[in-house]
């Protein structure tokens, strides 16, 4: 018999401690700036309201977003970007995809060449369909970019639930010095060169969070449940390789990870918009009782429309469009999902053979 050993929590590496300023006062911007703060770094949370900042400040806690979590003493907030960017090293960018480009326009000036810039926002961009990373490049091209997506509900960050993420982007020195960043006991960062794929599972997997909410609501089983999210991941790899991604990103955190994670749980915003939208309440109704962002809602008729022009199938997120967008009845998506023509059950490509 082995003798038992002792489990010892692994030995981070010595690390450089960085500035960091994180553009975005909400729950994952919040998060993000706890686990650096921990680690050691300077920590500097950009939100847009004063008094918030204030708040934060003083009573350690983002009362709107995360109340009741403690934030670490090296988290300072500021409504200023130029104190927040002020030899910033690493910057996290966590604004909602409708106010990324104005942030981005606004705090230029402040951003040095080479600067290690992480978009952490999971949403399209409707002029062009662009993603976060892609505007990025455009606005600030002096910088080095990545993108940081995964199954991360900042509440169980914060709350320091053992999880993992995906840092993203071909420069493998960015991704390994926010790998050291990051990395703690309950946060695990793994590493992809492709910035596309990881962006768009992200991005993609909100629309499958809103239908699973929906789905709840009407009481649907568990069968029905497992059923939807592998034939949403069928979906999202084929609209991702279509735009060229590698399908296989899609089998890895930010793919299956992240989509597991937003169609399973109530602390998703989009699963809880779902579930509101399933209850017979409005569009508007239900974004404004959660009183967050919840960036399927937009996403689902950008990426609807963009299957319609690349004629891709798929028959979950057009049904879906059509649910919230033209009124249709729920029972459109179960219908469209039952009905539509058979494809095969593994849709991904391994060394050129198809299952």
């Amino acid at each position: 018999m082995m003798p038992k050993t002792q489990y010892k929590a692994p030995r981070f590496m010595e690390q450089t401690q960085h500035t960091a300023a994180i553009l975005g006062g909400g729950s994952f911007g919040t998060a993000m700036a706890s686990i650096l703060a921990a680690n050691g770094h300077q920590a500097r949370l950009w939100v847009r309201d004063p008094e918030t900042a204030a708040a934060i400040n003083l009573d350690r806690e983002n009362p709107r977003y995360l109340p009741g979590a403690e934030l670490p003493e090296g988290v300072t907030a500021t409504d200023s970007l130029e104190e927040a960017l002020n030899q910033a090293s690493l910057v996290f960018v966590a604004i909602p995809s409708k106010a990324f480009i104005d942030v981005l326009r606004q705090a230029r000036q402040w951003v040095p060449d080479g600067t290690i810039v992480v978009s952490c926002t999971k949403g399209i961009y409707a002029d062009g369909f662009l993603l976060m990373s892609e505007l990025l490049m455009r606005e600030w091209p002096h910088a080095r970019v990545g993108v940081l997506s995964g199954p991360n509900l900042a509440k169980e960050i914060v709350e320091k639930k053992f999880t993992g993420t995906v840092i993203a982007s071909p420069d493998e020195a960015l991704c390994s010095t926010i790998q050291t960043a990051l990395g703690c006991e309950y946060f695990r960062v793994y590493d992809n060169a492709d910035i596309y794929g990881v962006e768009l599972g992200g991005a993609l997997k909100n629309i499958y969070a809103v239908a699973s909410g929906m789905a709840a609501a009407i009481g649907v089983g568990e069968n029905s449940r497992s059923f939807m999210i592998t034939r949403a991941l069928a979906e999202m790899s084929r609209f991702a390789v279509e735009l060229g991604a590698n399908p296989m990103t899609f089998l890895g955190l930010s793919g299956v990870g992240d989509l597991i994670a937003t169609c399973s749980s109530s602390l998703s915003r989009n699963y809880q918009v779902g579930f509101q939208l399933g209850q017979g309440k409005s569009v508007e109704q239900a974004v404004a009782e959660l009183g967050q962002t919840a960036e399927g809602i937009n996403t689902i008729k950008l990426v609807a429309d963009k299957a319609a022009e690349l004629q891709v199938y798929m028959p979950l997120a057009t049904a879906l469009y059509r649910v919230i967008y033209h009124g249709e009845p729920l029972e459109t998506v179960i219908y469209q999902l039952m009905s539509g023509e058979y494809q095969h059950d593994v849709e991904f490509s391994v060394s050129g053979v198809t299952p």
